[in-house]
């Protein structure tokens, strides 16, 4: 029966197994596999490193991850809105209702979350397609003969015709439907009931009367709108692919470095290659696995019926998936490139603060963020969200812009990466060298 096999640790050998040069005569303590409990003292060496290194490690993650990375996070939500969004006042109505609503606006600006302005020089026609261009967050119209209907109002009078509000849902569901529906709705209800009261205060007893029989609405709701959401975000699964979506994606990526690195450390390829050779394997590999995850990433929404005709027809899908590889590209590359500067030991740590600076400009509109957080208009999550809500929703088409910022993040990493390869063989070349 062979002996029972030890783990023999010597102070003569270092970290690698190569002896160091010098040094006291070698202690050797022997223990067999399986046969130590935590407190042994035979194994007082391996407590000691595992202690340290557990306890450094939390340290860090404390320190860097908890109180420096959070904070990007949590500081881009606990002022919102730092700053406001801006907003258009258009009135083509000469008399009372136009002055009043218009009044009202302004006056409400200095305290609002829209920064709300009076905008000339435009036709009423045109209102829609700029706040869809993203000229403006919203627009406030106040329509033609707005006060002449009311003066003439019969058993059809409604007063949403007096007003129009025009805004893109799609653009930001969360500031339309946090920040600027409400805020526009609050503040036109004030307006109104404010009219409505002085309204009844200066109508005759006769002509209230004659409401009163006639049109009603025109005494309880002389002034209300109607809200046009030129793109609204009607299609629910949209919230997985323009934001959680993202960190799935960059998690995808992140599997696909780590995946290669055990392929070539498996193989033996990381150390049997020329350096020339591993950089080409590594970019070579990574571009292709990326070319069928990103299908198979977007078939996954086409098999749960996201509609991407809106805005390019059936070209959508093919814009889709190759944004998606694009998207892919900028952060696998990017990681790849870390992965080889940090190693395995620290690239977690560059990966919990890449998904942090990217999620926390695309939450809200980075216009209503602290103004540090413009570095967002660079990232790559923001410009991945961009351009699929054109592609899904139909809104401004920016998506030379949003692929010319992914494609120079994919083009650096192509050039990060091998030269931290070389850097790192080289380091790894002389270390042999000295060994020897």
């Amino acid at each position: 029966m062979s002996p029972t096999p030890s783990i023999t640790r010597s102070p003569s050998m270092s970290s690698n197994g190569n002896e160091k040069n010098g040094g006291a005569d070698p202690t050797t303590i022997s223990v067999a596999p399986y046969s130590a409990c935590f407190a042994d003292s035979r194994i007082a060496e391996a407590r000691k490193a595992y202690l340290r290194l557990m306890v450094g490690g939390i340290f860090m993650m404390i320190v860097l991850v908890v109180l420096c990375y959070f904070s990007i996070y949590w500081g881009a939500l606990y002022k919102v809105p730092d700053h406001q969004l801006p907003g258009w006042i258009l009135n083509f109505d000469d008399g009372i209702v136009g002055q009043t609503v218009m009044q009202g606006f302004l006056q409400s600006a200095a305290s609002s979350t829209i920064r709300w302005e009076e905008k000339t020089g435009v036709n009423a026609e045109d209102v829609g397609p700029m706040i869809l261009e993203q000229h403006a967050w919203a627009a406030v119209v106040i329509n033609s003969n707005a006060t002449n209907n009311l003066g003439a109002a019969d058993a059809s009078y409604n007063g949403t015709s007096a007003v129009t509000i025009y805004g893109v849902e799609a653009r930001s569901e969360n500031a339309f439907r946090n920040l600027i529906r409400p805020v526009a709705q609050a503040t036109i209800q004030t307006i109104a009931d404010h009219f409505a009261q002085q309204r009844l205060s200066q109508l005759s007893n006769e002509t209230v009367l004659h409401f009163m029989a006639t049109s009603p609405q025109a005494l309880t709701k002389p002034i209300s709108f109607t809200l046009v959401n030129l793109a609204p975000f009607n299609q629910p699964v949209g919230s997985a692919i323009t934001f959680v979506g993202l960190i799935y994606l960059m998690i995808l990526s992140f599997f696909i470095v780590m995946l290669g690195l055990t392929a070539r450390e498996a193989s033996g390829l990381e150390r049997s290659l020329t350096t020339a050779s591993l950089i080409r394997l590594r970019l070579i590999s990574v571009f292709v696995a990326y070319f069928v995850l990103s299908l198979f990433y977007s078939l996954l929404s086409l098999a749960f019926q996201v509609d991407f005709t809106s805005k390019f027809g059936h070209s959508g899908f093919v814009i889709f998936w190759m944004l998606n590889w694009v998207g892919m590209l900028s952060v696998g590359l990017a990681l790849e490139a870390m992965l080889t500067l940090l190693t395995v030991r620290f690239v977690g740590f560059f990966m919990i603060l890449f998904v942090i600076v990217n999620v926390s400009v695309c939450f809200m509109p980075i216009e209503v963020l602290p103004r540090i957080y413009r570095y967002g208009y660079a990232m790559q999550f923001y410009n991945v969200s961009g351009a699929v809500r054109t592609i899904l929703f139909g809104t401004k088409n920016e998506l030379g812009l949003h692929f010319g910022i992914l494609i120079a993040w994919a083009a650096l990493s192509c050039i990060t990466m091998p030269l931290f390869q070389w850097l790192r063989r080289r380091v790894a070349v002389n270390a042999a060298s000295q060994g020897q």
